[in-house]
Protein backbone atom coordinates (compact mmCIF):
# COMPACT_ATOMS: atom_id res chain seq x y z
CA UNK A 1 0.00 0.00 0.00
CA UNK A 2 1.50 3.53 -1.11
CA UNK A 3 0.78 5.86 2.01
CA UNK A 4 0.78 10.21 1.33
CA UNK A 5 3.80 10.78 3.33
CA UNK A 6 4.23 14.39 2.70
CA UNK A 7 2.02 16.82 5.36
CA UNK A 8 2.40 20.17 4.01
CA UNK A 9 -1.00 19.87 1.99
CA UNK A 10 -2.90 18.86 4.96
CA UNK A 11 -1.02 21.20 7.21
CA UNK A 12 -1.29 23.93 5.58
CA UNK A 13 -4.94 25.47 6.67
CA UNK A 14 -4.96 28.37 8.76
CA UNK A 15 -5.74 26.27 11.87
CA UNK A 16 -2.17 24.69 11.97
CA UNK A 17 -0.24 27.89 10.93
CA UNK A 18 -1.91 29.43 14.24
CA UNK A 19 -1.33 26.65 16.36
CA UNK A 20 2.13 26.30 15.43
CA UNK A 21 2.52 30.94 16.19
CA UNK A 22 0.95 29.88 19.57
CA UNK A 23 3.25 27.14 20.63
CA UNK A 24 6.22 29.11 19.57
CA UNK A 25 4.67 32.21 21.79
CA UNK A 26 3.63 30.05 25.10
CA UNK A 27 7.32 27.91 24.60
CA UNK A 28 6.22 24.48 24.58
CA UNK A 29 5.66 21.69 22.08
CA UNK A 30 2.35 20.48 20.08
CA UNK A 31 1.49 17.39 17.69
CA UNK A 32 -1.24 16.55 16.09
CA UNK A 33 -1.85 12.56 16.12
CA UNK A 34 -4.49 9.63 16.10
CA UNK A 35 -7.28 9.48 13.43
CA UNK A 36 -5.95 12.66 11.28
CA UNK A 37 -2.52 11.81 10.69
CA UNK A 38 -3.96 8.29 9.65
CA UNK A 39 -6.45 8.97 7.68
CA UNK A 40 -3.75 11.10 5.62
CA UNK A 41 -1.42 8.68 5.27
CA UNK A 42 -4.65 6.35 4.09
CA UNK A 43 -5.62 9.09 1.94
CA UNK A 44 -8.82 9.24 3.58
CA UNK A 45 -9.46 12.61 2.85
CA UNK A 46 -10.39 15.47 5.39
CA UNK A 47 -11.17 14.07 8.95
CA UNK A 48 -13.29 16.14 10.82
CA UNK A 49 -11.98 15.42 14.66
CA UNK A 50 -8.80 16.33 15.08
CA UNK A 51 -6.56 15.65 18.57
CA UNK A 52 -3.34 17.77 19.08
CA UNK A 53 -1.36 16.50 22.26
CA UNK A 54 0.66 19.52 23.85
CA UNK A 55 3.67 19.05 26.36
CA UNK A 56 1.97 21.17 28.73
CA UNK A 57 -1.62 22.73 28.98
CA UNK A 58 -3.99 21.78 26.48
CA UNK A 59 -6.37 23.61 28.02
CA UNK A 60 -4.38 26.97 28.17
CA UNK A 61 -3.31 26.16 24.44
CA UNK A 62 -6.97 25.46 23.19
CA UNK A 63 -7.68 29.29 24.73
CA UNK A 64 -4.56 31.00 23.06
CA UNK A 65 -5.44 29.43 19.59
CA UNK A 66 -9.11 30.24 19.85
CA UNK A 67 -8.16 34.09 20.09
CA UNK A 68 -5.95 34.08 17.31
CA UNK A 69 -8.26 31.96 15.16
CA UNK A 70 -10.54 33.83 13.06
CA UNK A 71 -14.40 31.60 13.77
CA UNK A 72 -13.36 29.43 16.15
CA UNK A 73 -16.25 29.39 18.83
CA UNK A 74 -16.26 29.73 22.70
CA UNK A 75 -13.58 26.96 23.93
CA UNK A 76 -15.60 23.81 25.44
CA UNK A 77 -13.51 22.79 28.26
CA UNK A 78 -13.33 19.63 30.71
CA UNK A 79 -11.45 20.16 33.60
CA UNK A 80 -12.18 16.78 34.35
CA UNK A 81 -10.44 15.08 31.90
CA UNK A 82 -8.01 18.17 31.74
CA UNK A 83 -9.12 18.72 27.55
CA UNK A 84 -10.58 21.61 26.02
CA UNK A 85 -12.55 21.56 22.47
CA UNK A 86 -12.73 23.97 19.80
CA UNK A 87 -15.15 23.71 17.07
CA UNK A 88 -13.82 25.11 14.03
CA UNK A 89 -15.43 25.58 10.20
CA UNK A 90 -17.37 21.90 10.92
CA UNK A 91 -14.56 20.58 12.70
CA UNK A 92 -14.19 19.66 16.31
CA UNK A 93 -10.62 19.97 17.58
CA UNK A 94 -9.48 18.84 20.94
CA UNK A 95 -6.16 20.08 22.95
CA UNK A 96 -5.05 17.53 25.73
CA UNK A 97 -1.92 18.04 27.35
CA UNK A 98 0.49 14.48 27.13
CA UNK A 99 -0.32 12.10 30.22
CA UNK A 100 0.43 9.11 32.03
CA UNK A 101 -2.22 6.76 32.63
CA UNK A 102 -3.00 3.68 35.37
CA UNK A 103 -5.87 2.02 35.41
CA UNK A 104 -7.94 0.01 38.07
CA UNK A 105 -9.90 -3.35 37.49
CA UNK A 106 -13.19 -1.95 38.27
CA UNK A 107 -13.02 0.60 35.54
CA UNK A 108 -12.41 2.23 32.05
CA UNK A 109 -11.51 5.88 33.75
CA UNK A 110 -7.73 6.28 34.28
CA UNK A 111 -6.02 7.91 37.16
CA UNK A 112 -4.05 10.43 34.87
CA UNK A 113 -0.80 12.28 35.52
CA UNK A 114 0.85 14.81 32.96
CA UNK A 115 3.62 12.66 30.83
CA UNK A 116 5.89 12.83 27.83
CA UNK A 117 4.56 13.07 24.05
CA UNK A 118 6.28 8.97 24.57
CA UNK A 119 4.37 8.30 27.41
CA UNK A 120 0.67 10.06 25.60
CA UNK A 121 1.93 7.86 22.62
CA UNK A 122 1.90 4.46 24.87
CA UNK A 123 -1.35 4.51 26.35
CA UNK A 124 -2.61 5.07 22.80
CA UNK A 125 -4.94 2.20 21.22
CA UNK A 126 -3.23 0.73 18.04
CA UNK A 127 0.26 1.74 16.39
CA UNK A 128 -1.54 3.36 13.69
CA UNK A 129 -3.24 5.93 16.19
CA UNK A 130 0.14 6.62 18.16
CA UNK A 131 1.66 8.04 14.59
CA UNK A 132 2.09 11.81 15.85
CA UNK A 133 3.36 14.79 13.69
CA UNK A 134 4.93 18.11 14.79
CA UNK A 135 3.42 21.59 14.75
CA UNK A 136 6.50 22.94 16.23
CA UNK A 137 8.78 25.48 14.03
CA UNK A 138 11.81 23.75 14.48
CA UNK A 139 10.61 21.12 12.53
CA UNK A 140 6.64 21.26 11.74
CA UNK A 141 5.19 18.56 9.60
CA UNK A 142 7.57 15.99 11.08
CA UNK A 143 5.99 12.01 11.78
CA UNK A 144 6.94 10.53 14.81
CA UNK A 145 6.57 6.88 14.39
CA UNK A 146 7.57 5.34 17.73
CA UNK A 147 5.77 1.64 17.10
CA UNK A 148 6.36 1.40 13.84
CA UNK A 149 2.79 2.46 12.94
CA UNK A 150 3.53 3.14 9.01
CA UNK A 151 4.79 -0.60 8.81
CA UNK A 152 1.79 -2.07 10.37
CA UNK A 153 -0.32 0.43 7.78
CA UNK A 154 1.07 -0.42 5.25
CA UNK A 155 0.90 -4.44 5.84
CA UNK A 156 -3.06 -3.32 7.25
CA UNK A 157 -2.12 -5.01 10.47
CA UNK A 158 -3.73 -3.15 13.89
CA UNK A 159 -1.54 -3.90 16.34
CA UNK A 160 -1.40 -2.30 20.03
CA UNK A 161 1.65 -0.40 21.47
CA UNK A 162 2.23 -2.13 24.59
CA UNK A 163 0.99 -5.64 25.64
CA UNK A 164 -2.57 -6.33 24.10
CA UNK A 165 -3.45 -8.06 27.20
CA UNK A 166 -3.17 -5.30 29.32
CA UNK A 167 -4.31 -2.82 26.70
CA UNK A 168 -7.88 -4.69 26.21
CA UNK A 169 -7.71 -5.15 30.35
CA UNK A 170 -7.33 -1.48 31.03
CA UNK A 171 -10.03 -0.33 28.39
CA UNK A 172 -12.10 -2.76 27.24
CA UNK A 173 -13.77 -0.25 24.79
CA UNK A 174 -10.24 -0.71 22.69
CA UNK A 175 -11.58 -4.70 21.84
CA UNK A 176 -14.54 -2.94 19.87
CA UNK A 177 -12.67 -0.55 18.33
CA UNK A 178 -10.01 -3.02 17.34
CA UNK A 179 -13.05 -4.56 15.08
CA UNK A 180 -14.88 -1.47 13.97
CA UNK A 181 -11.46 -0.81 12.79
CA UNK A 182 -10.54 -3.26 10.93
CA UNK A 183 -13.81 -3.20 9.40
CA UNK A 184 -14.11 0.03 8.18
CA UNK A 185 -10.08 -0.16 7.25
CA UNK A 186 -10.24 -3.66 6.25
CA UNK A 187 -7.75 -4.41 7.84
CA UNK A 188 -6.41 -7.51 9.97
CA UNK A 189 -6.27 -8.01 13.48
CA UNK A 190 -3.12 -9.16 14.62
CA UNK A 191 -3.08 -12.79 16.19
CA UNK A 192 -1.86 -12.31 19.64
CA UNK A 193 -4.00 -9.20 19.91
CA UNK A 194 -6.83 -11.29 18.83
CA UNK A 195 -6.41 -13.92 21.41
CA UNK A 196 -6.02 -11.26 23.86
CA UNK A 197 -9.52 -9.87 22.91
CA UNK A 198 -11.02 -13.11 23.47
CA UNK A 199 -8.94 -13.78 27.11
CA UNK A 200 -10.67 -10.06 27.80
CA UNK A 201 -14.04 -10.28 26.12
CA UNK A 202 -15.86 -10.63 29.74
CA UNK A 203 -14.22 -6.92 30.47
CA UNK A 204 -16.85 -5.51 28.31
CA UNK A 205 -19.35 -5.60 30.83
CA UNK A 206 -17.77 -2.82 32.56
CA UNK A 207 -18.39 -0.26 29.61
CA UNK A 208 -21.82 1.57 29.24
CA UNK A 209 -24.04 0.37 26.83
CA UNK A 210 -23.81 3.94 25.05
CA UNK A 211 -20.40 3.62 24.13
CA UNK A 212 -20.78 -0.42 22.94
CA UNK A 213 -23.62 0.70 20.87
CA UNK A 214 -22.02 3.38 19.37
CA UNK A 215 -19.17 1.11 18.67
CA UNK A 216 -21.84 -1.41 17.31
CA UNK A 217 -23.37 1.26 15.02
CA UNK A 218 -20.25 2.25 13.21
CA UNK A 219 -19.76 -1.58 12.44
CA UNK A 220 -23.04 -1.96 11.36
CA UNK A 221 -22.27 1.55 8.94
CA UNK A 222 -19.27 0.25 7.05
CA UNK A 223 -19.53 -1.31 3.64
CA UNK A 224 -19.74 -4.96 4.63
CA UNK A 225 -20.68 -5.42 8.30
CA UNK A 226 -20.24 -9.32 8.41
CA UNK A 227 -16.62 -8.49 8.94
CA UNK A 228 -17.10 -6.85 11.77
CA UNK A 229 -20.06 -9.68 13.70
CA UNK A 230 -17.39 -12.43 12.65
CA UNK A 231 -14.93 -10.86 14.86
CA UNK A 232 -17.67 -10.35 17.44
CA UNK A 233 -18.41 -13.34 17.71
CA UNK A 234 -15.56 -15.26 16.97
CA UNK A 235 -13.55 -13.05 19.98
CA UNK A 236 -17.16 -13.92 22.28
CA UNK A 237 -17.95 -10.53 22.48
CA UNK A 238 -21.17 -10.84 20.87
CA UNK A 239 -22.26 -12.95 23.34
CA UNK A 240 -22.29 -10.61 25.91
CA UNK A 241 -23.55 -7.77 23.56
CA UNK A 242 -26.22 -9.27 21.83
CA UNK A 243 -26.68 -12.68 22.54
CA UNK A 244 -30.20 -13.35 20.71
CA UNK A 245 -27.93 -13.11 17.56
CA UNK A 246 -25.38 -15.93 18.96
CA UNK A 247 -29.00 -18.11 19.46
CA UNK A 248 -29.43 -17.97 15.75
CA UNK A 249 -26.08 -19.70 15.20
CA UNK A 250 -25.66 -23.49 14.44
CA UNK A 251 -27.16 -25.83 12.00
CA UNK A 252 -29.20 -28.69 13.42
CA UNK A 253 -30.15 -32.34 11.51
CA UNK A 254 -33.11 -34.53 12.63
CA UNK A 255 -35.00 -37.33 10.39
CA UNK A 256 -32.05 -36.12 7.39
CA UNK A 257 -33.60 -32.72 7.48
CA UNK A 258 -31.50 -29.36 8.53
CA UNK A 259 -32.09 -25.70 8.43
CA UNK A 260 -29.95 -22.79 7.58
CA UNK A 261 -27.52 -21.21 9.99
CA UNK A 262 -29.58 -18.61 10.41
CA UNK A 263 -26.63 -16.41 12.25
CA UNK A 264 -24.31 -16.25 8.91
CA UNK A 265 -27.69 -15.48 6.69
CA UNK A 266 -28.37 -12.59 8.87
CA UNK A 267 -24.96 -11.40 8.38
CA UNK A 268 -25.19 -12.12 4.22
CA UNK A 269 -29.05 -9.58 4.69
CA UNK A 270 -27.56 -7.30 6.27
CA UNK A 271 -24.10 -7.22 3.45
CA UNK A 272 -26.71 -7.15 0.59
CA UNK A 273 -28.27 -4.64 1.99
CA UNK A 274 -25.51 -2.32 2.20
CA UNK A 275 -25.02 -1.09 -1.27
CA UNK A 276 -29.05 -0.40 -1.30
CA UNK A 277 -29.06 1.61 1.47
CA UNK A 278 -27.16 3.70 4.40
CA UNK A 279 -29.89 4.30 6.48
CA UNK A 280 -28.19 2.79 9.70
CA UNK A 281 -32.20 1.94 11.25
CA UNK A 282 -32.43 0.02 8.69
CA UNK A 283 -29.72 -1.91 8.87
CA UNK A 284 -30.46 -2.91 12.73
CA UNK A 285 -34.02 -3.79 11.08
CA UNK A 286 -31.85 -6.36 8.93
CA UNK A 287 -29.65 -7.51 11.69
CA UNK A 288 -32.68 -8.39 13.83
CA UNK A 289 -34.95 -9.48 11.53
CA UNK A 290 -34.55 -13.10 11.79
CA UNK A 291 -33.94 -12.94 15.88
CA UNK A 292 -37.32 -14.87 16.50
CA UNK A 293 -36.44 -17.49 14.99
CA UNK A 294 -34.24 -19.25 17.68
CA UNK A 295 -37.08 -19.14 19.95
CA UNK A 296 -39.76 -20.82 18.01
CA UNK A 297 -37.71 -23.00 15.94
CA UNK A 298 -39.21 -26.54 16.38
CA UNK A 299 -39.09 -29.76 14.37
CA UNK A 300 -42.70 -31.56 13.19
CA UNK A 301 -42.91 -34.49 11.20
CA UNK A 302 -43.56 -34.47 8.03
CA UNK A 303 -43.52 -30.69 7.63
CA UNK A 304 -39.56 -30.52 8.96
CA UNK A 305 -38.16 -27.29 10.73
CA UNK A 306 -40.49 -24.42 11.51
CA UNK A 307 -39.62 -20.98 12.79
CA UNK A 308 -43.86 -19.72 13.28
CA UNK A 309 -44.70 -16.77 14.30
CA UNK A 310 -41.04 -16.12 14.32
CA UNK A 311 -41.64 -12.41 12.81
CA UNK A 312 -44.18 -11.69 15.64
CA UNK A 313 -41.73 -12.87 18.42
CA UNK A 314 -39.19 -10.97 16.59
CA UNK A 315 -41.14 -7.93 16.84
CA UNK A 316 -41.90 -8.08 20.42
CA UNK A 317 -37.56 -8.63 21.59
CA UNK A 318 -37.00 -5.78 19.63
CA UNK A 319 -38.06 -3.59 22.45
CA UNK A 320 -36.54 -5.70 25.38
CA UNK A 321 -32.90 -5.32 23.54
CA UNK A 322 -33.51 -1.48 23.03
CA UNK A 323 -34.13 -1.06 26.56
CA UNK A 324 -31.18 -3.62 27.71
CA UNK A 325 -28.73 -1.32 25.19
CA UNK A 326 -29.89 1.56 26.33
CA UNK A 327 -31.42 2.47 22.18
CA UNK A 328 -33.92 5.11 21.87
CA UNK A 329 -37.16 3.74 23.07
CA UNK A 330 -39.20 5.99 20.43
CA UNK A 331 -39.94 6.34 16.77
CA UNK A 332 -36.35 4.89 15.85
CA UNK A 333 -37.49 1.30 17.75
CA UNK A 334 -41.52 1.18 16.09
CA UNK A 335 -39.28 1.49 12.54
CA UNK A 336 -37.23 -1.27 13.57
CA UNK A 337 -39.97 -3.39 15.10
CA UNK A 338 -42.31 -2.85 12.47
CA UNK A 339 -39.79 -4.05 9.50
CA UNK A 340 -39.04 -7.20 11.69
CA UNK A 341 -42.65 -7.93 11.79
CA UNK A 342 -43.50 -7.75 8.61
CA UNK A 343 -40.56 -9.15 7.16
CA UNK A 344 -42.07 -12.06 5.60
CA UNK A 345 -45.15 -10.37 4.24
CA UNK A 346 -43.63 -9.12 0.88
CA UNK A 347 -41.93 -12.70 0.38
CA UNK A 348 -45.14 -14.14 0.31
CA UNK A 349 -46.60 -12.11 -1.64
CA UNK A 350 -43.56 -12.28 -4.23
CA UNK A 351 -43.80 -16.10 -4.45
CA UNK A 352 -47.49 -16.05 -5.32
CA UNK A 353 -49.59 -14.54 -7.74
CA UNK A 354 -49.66 -10.70 -7.07
CA UNK A 355 -52.73 -9.75 -6.51
CA UNK A 356 -54.05 -5.98 -6.18
CA UNK A 357 -55.57 -6.53 -2.59
CA UNK A 358 -52.19 -8.15 -1.29
CA UNK A 359 -50.21 -5.13 -2.99
CA UNK A 360 -53.15 -2.75 -1.12
CA UNK A 361 -52.78 -4.53 2.10
CA UNK A 362 -49.03 -4.32 2.32
CA UNK A 363 -48.49 -0.99 1.06
CA UNK A 364 -51.56 0.22 4.01
CA UNK A 365 -50.15 -1.57 6.53
CA UNK A 366 -46.35 -0.75 6.12
CA UNK A 367 -47.02 2.51 5.35
CA UNK A 368 -44.48 5.21 5.28
CA UNK A 369 -41.95 2.41 5.69
CA UNK A 370 -43.27 0.37 2.47
CA UNK A 371 -39.53 1.03 0.50
CA UNK A 372 -37.48 0.22 2.99
CA UNK A 373 -39.70 -3.01 3.59
CA UNK A 374 -39.03 -4.07 0.27
CA UNK A 375 -35.67 -3.03 0.03
CA UNK A 376 -34.77 -5.36 2.97
CA UNK A 377 -36.47 -8.22 1.69
CA UNK A 378 -35.03 -8.42 -1.24
CA UNK A 379 -31.57 -8.25 1.09
CA UNK A 380 -32.77 -11.74 2.38
CA UNK A 381 -32.81 -13.44 -1.00
CA UNK A 382 -29.65 -15.56 -0.05
CA UNK A 383 -30.32 -18.49 -1.98
CA UNK A 384 -27.54 -19.60 -4.17
CA UNK A 385 -29.65 -21.32 -6.74
CA UNK A 386 -28.97 -19.28 -9.91
CA UNK A 387 -33.31 -19.71 -10.97
CA UNK A 388 -34.94 -19.15 -8.14
CA UNK A 389 -32.35 -16.06 -6.83
CA UNK A 390 -33.35 -14.63 -10.57
CA UNK A 391 -37.20 -15.59 -9.88
CA UNK A 392 -37.47 -13.89 -6.68
CA UNK A 393 -36.19 -10.95 -7.98
CA UNK A 394 -37.83 -10.55 -11.07
CA UNK A 395 -41.29 -11.03 -8.52
CA UNK A 396 -40.34 -8.41 -6.30
CA UNK A 397 -40.11 -6.04 -9.21
CA UNK A 398 -43.76 -7.08 -9.98
CA UNK A 399 -44.73 -5.93 -6.68
CA UNK A 400 -42.79 -2.43 -6.93
CA UNK A 401 -44.36 -1.89 -9.75
CA UNK A 402 -47.85 -2.83 -8.23
CA UNK A 403 -46.94 -1.18 -5.29
CA UNK A 404 -46.42 2.22 -7.85
CA UNK A 405 -49.35 1.69 -9.64
CA UNK A 406 -51.23 1.42 -6.59
CA UNK A 407 -50.36 3.99 -4.86
CA UNK A 408 -51.19 6.74 -7.83
CA UNK A 409 -54.40 4.79 -8.14
CA UNK A 410 -55.30 4.50 -4.24
CA UNK A 411 -53.09 6.84 -1.96
CA UNK A 412 -52.94 4.25 0.65
CA UNK A 413 -49.25 5.01 2.31
CA UNK A 414 -50.19 7.35 4.67
CA UNK A 415 -54.04 6.11 4.55
CA UNK A 416 -56.76 8.20 6.17
CA UNK A 417 -60.35 7.32 6.61
CA UNK A 418 -62.11 9.20 3.58
CA UNK A 419 -65.33 9.01 5.50
CA UNK A 420 -63.99 10.47 9.31
CA UNK A 421 -65.87 8.84 12.74
CA UNK A 422 -67.34 12.35 13.57
CA UNK A 423 -69.12 12.26 9.80
CA UNK A 424 -70.45 8.87 10.92
CA UNK A 425 -71.94 10.09 13.91
CA UNK A 426 -73.45 13.18 12.12
CA UNK A 427 -75.29 11.19 9.53
CA UNK A 428 -76.90 8.76 11.74
CA UNK A 429 -77.52 10.76 14.76
CA UNK A 430 -75.09 8.55 17.37
CA UNK A 431 -72.86 8.92 19.91
CA UNK A 432 -69.34 7.35 20.20
CA UNK A 433 -70.10 3.79 19.60
CA UNK A 434 -68.94 0.27 18.39
CA UNK A 435 -71.15 0.67 15.72
CA UNK A 436 -68.91 3.77 13.86
CA UNK A 437 -65.59 1.56 14.20
CA UNK A 438 -67.84 -1.35 12.72
CA UNK A 439 -68.74 0.95 9.51
CA UNK A 440 -64.89 2.46 9.26
CA UNK A 441 -63.56 -1.22 9.47
CA UNK A 442 -65.70 -1.81 6.61
CA UNK A 443 -65.03 1.26 4.64
CA UNK A 444 -61.19 0.39 4.86
CA UNK A 445 -61.95 -3.51 3.74
CA UNK A 446 -63.84 -2.09 0.57
CA UNK A 447 -61.29 -0.17 -0.25
CA UNK A 448 -58.65 -2.58 0.32
CA UNK A 449 -60.54 -5.05 -1.36
CA UNK A 450 -60.43 -2.97 -4.28
CA UNK A 451 -64.61 -2.69 -4.19
CA UNK A 452 -64.81 0.63 -3.84
CA UNK A 453 -61.97 3.72 -4.92
CA UNK A 454 -60.45 5.67 -1.66
CA UNK A 455 -62.64 8.72 -2.50
CA UNK A 456 -64.92 10.26 -0.36
CA UNK A 457 -68.38 9.99 -2.95
CA UNK A 458 -67.69 5.85 -2.60
CA UNK A 459 -67.04 5.85 1.06
CA UNK A 460 -69.82 7.77 1.70
CA UNK A 461 -72.22 5.49 -0.49
CA UNK A 462 -70.84 2.26 1.51
CA UNK A 463 -71.11 3.73 4.94
CA UNK A 464 -74.98 4.38 3.98
CA UNK A 465 -75.16 0.66 2.94
CA UNK A 466 -73.05 -0.56 5.98
CA UNK A 467 -75.33 1.73 8.63
CA UNK A 468 -78.55 -0.16 6.80
CA UNK A 469 -76.96 -3.65 7.54
CA UNK A 470 -76.69 -2.62 11.45
CA UNK A 471 -80.27 -1.49 11.49
CA UNK A 472 -79.20 2.50 11.65
CA UNK A 473 -81.51 4.65 9.77
CA UNK A 474 -80.36 8.33 8.67
CA UNK A 475 -80.53 11.16 11.48
CA UNK A 476 -83.45 13.35 10.75
CA UNK A 477 -81.79 16.62 10.37
CA UNK A 478 -79.71 15.74 8.30
CA UNK A 479 -81.83 14.96 5.70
Amino acid sequence: MELQEDFSKSLSSPLFKVVREVVSDLELDAYVIGGFVRDHLLGRGQKKDIDIVALGSGIELAQAVQKKLKGAKPVQVFKTYGTAMIQWKEMDIEFVGARKESYSESSRNPEVVPGTLEDDQNRRDFTINALAVSLNKNDFGKLLDPFNGISDLKTKILKTPLDPDITYSDDPLRMLRAIRFASQLDFKIEEDSLAAISKNAARIEIISKERIVDEITKILATEKPSKGFVLLEKTGLLNHILPELIALKGVEEVEGQRHKDNFYHTLEVVDNLCPHSDDIWLRWAALFHDIGKAPTKKFKPPTGWTFHNHEFVGAKMIYKIFKRLKMPLNDKMKYVQKLVFMSSRPIIIAEDHVSDAAVRRLVFDAGPYIDDLITLCEADITTKNPKRFERYHNNFKIVREKIIAVEEKDHLRNFQPPVSGEAIMRFFGLKPSKEIGVIKEAIKEAILEGEIPNEFEAAFERMKEEGKKLGLKPYEKTL
